[in-house]
């Protein structure tokens, strides 16, 4: 007879918040979760602040001389999910395939364990709503809850679909990219299909603007930077046999740089403006959300991977010292202002991230409780 396998505790807080997906600044069934889980933690040396749908957790040290932070992003995606799951999202149309599931049980489960095994040091835990959009990141680190109990260095992970279990992955210096919603909407005149001189057609117009924005990359950036320019969505016209009056393109920018960043805006907004004068339209550019470059301070990012270097055996993790990704993630705004780092949390699974049938391999939870919970306390000892 088959014997039943029970979860971690921390797997099955997991399994828990992927059943409750919601979208950014709307987290609050997860944010009540995470309040009744913490609520059962030993209270002596813990403070409980919300900050929005989001949360800061403070556990005081026992002679403390800094303060060292630690952040987990909370919402999910507006994808439906597709996976095998018999614990799959109960909110249909959203699903955690990016990881924050894991993300905030593993922030959890380092709480738990400070809150019975206090260090020196203070402890910041940071339950950040929205960093799908709009950017929670950015607002909570200006709030005077964040200020209160603003820590000296910060950290945070993300999964990584493409690295086996084990495999911890960082660098110094740029991480993820700049990046930037993109959003541009075309008004002319619309008409019969019958009579296009005496319309202006939009969905003409669009078309040629999606093909000019790909110049952008190939003829203005150098092609020792990176950049990219996606258009992901074009919503135009209502039927077959009218001009389109309207169109509305939707895409993203990545850059490695904030001045590439301007230069690929101000090239958007020169060849806009021309796309303008050749239908004889109106055109908006609305930038959405932009988020920070993910960039590890140096020193202290070399300092942890040193200490897992030589500590990896030990550990049964692996580092890797990877290359810089054209994701985004606002964390980003924290790593501006404070010195810290964010490192890749090998998952191991075929789909990648924001994929309806992700399935991150969930012993990587156990993982990066050990392993932060271990960096913590030497830090503190240091």
């Amino acid at each position: 007879m088959s014997k039943t396998v029970i979860p971690s505790p921390f797997v099955q807080v997991r399994r828990e918040l992927h059943q409750i997906p919601e979208p950014g600044f709307q987290e609050f069934k997860t944010q009540a979760y995470l309040l009744d889980f913490i609520s059962r933690l030993p209270q002596d040396r813990i403070e409980v602040r919300k900050w929005r749908t989001g949360l800061l957790v403070n556990v005081r040290g026992t002679a403390p001389k800094r303060r060292y932070g630690y952040r987990a992003d909370m919402d999910g995606l507006p994808i439906q999910e597709d996976t095998g799951y018999e614990f799959k999202s109960t909110h249909p149309g959203f699903m955690h395939a990016c990881g924050h599931d894991l993300h905030m049980s593993i922030g959890l489960g380092i709480l738990a364990h400070f809150a019975s095994h206090p260090i020196r040091d203070d402890l910041t835990f940071i339950f950040q709503p929205a960093e799908e959009g709009p950017g929670g990141a950015l607002p909570m680190l200006e709030s005077e809850e964040f200020q209160a109990w603003r820590p000296d260095e910060i950290f945070a992970l993300h999964i990584a679909p493409e690295y086996p279990v084990g495999t911890i992955a960082t660098k110094p210096g740029i991480l993820f990219a700049n990046t930037s919603e993109l959003f541009i909407d075309l008004v002319g005149t619309g008409g019969h299909a019958a009579f296009p001189h005496n319309a202006n057609d939009m969905v003409v117009a669009a078309c040629q603007l999606v093909g000019q924005l790909q110049t952008v990359i190939a003829r203005n950036v150098n092609p020792l930077d990176s950049a990219v320019i996606t258009i992901g969505k074009i919503d135009g016209g209502t039927k077959q046999n009218i001009i389109a009056e309207r169109a509305r393109l939707e895409g993203t920018i990545r850059t490695l740089s904030a001045d590439t960043m301007k230069l690929v805006k101000s090239r958007i907004e020169a060849i806009v403006n021309g796309i303008e004068a050749s239908f004889a339209c109106k055109a908006e550019i609305d930038y959405g959300s932009n988020y920070m470059q993910v960039y590890n301070e140096k020193s202290v990012t070399a300092e942890f991977m040193s200490w897992l270097s030589e500590s990896q055996a030990e550990f049964g993790v692996k580092l890797h010292e990877c290359t810089e990704a054209m994701t985004g993630e606002d964390f980003g705004y924290f790593l501006e202002s404070i010195p810290g780092f964010m490192f890749w949390l090998g998952v191991n699974t075929p789909y990648g991230l924001h994929h309806a049938k992700i399935e991150p391999d969930e012993a990587a939870i156990d993982t990066a409780i050990g392993l932060m919970t271990r960096f913590l306390t030497w830090k503190s000892e240091q």
